[in-house]
């Protein structure tokens, strides 16, 4: 006597279900990866800079870092060369516009070594 084929409705659903699974999860992964390389790089915060100039990075000199930024530096406290300075935005019409927020850079050995700050920030 010859076994039983085992052909009931509950294999076929789960072959069924296997596949769609399996589709979902192809196109997730084809959806990420098409988002992903239109994206570009990701910043941690993007400050508009003048034109012609370079952007802020590591290992400037307090002079490089306002001509980047585009306003003078002030000075907050530490010692020559370990210093933190603030640069506030420039903002023209202040009456429209208040903004006090300012972006602070520490130096050390007069390199950039890093910044904090938000420039995006409108307080009221």
């Amino acid at each position: 006597m010859r076994p039983a084929l085992h052909d009931d409705a509950s294999s076929r659903d789960r072959i069924g279900i296997t596949q769609t699974v399996r589709a979902l999860a192809l196109a997730i992964v084809t959806i990420m990866t098409v988002a992903a390389a239109g994206s570009g790089p990701a910043c941690a915060q993007q400050i508009a800079t003048p034109q012609g100039s370079v952007p802020l990075n590591f290992g400037m000199t307090a002079d490089q870092a306002s001509q980047a930024l585009g306003v003078p530096l002030t000075y907050v406290r530490g010692k020559r060369g370990n210093e933190l300075l603030v640069a506030l935005p420039n903002v023209k019409g202040a009456a429209l516009a208040s903004r006090s927020d300012g972006l602070y850079l520490q130096f050390r050995r007069s390199k950039l070594t890093g910044w904090k700050g938000d420039w995006g920030t409108i307080r009221p």
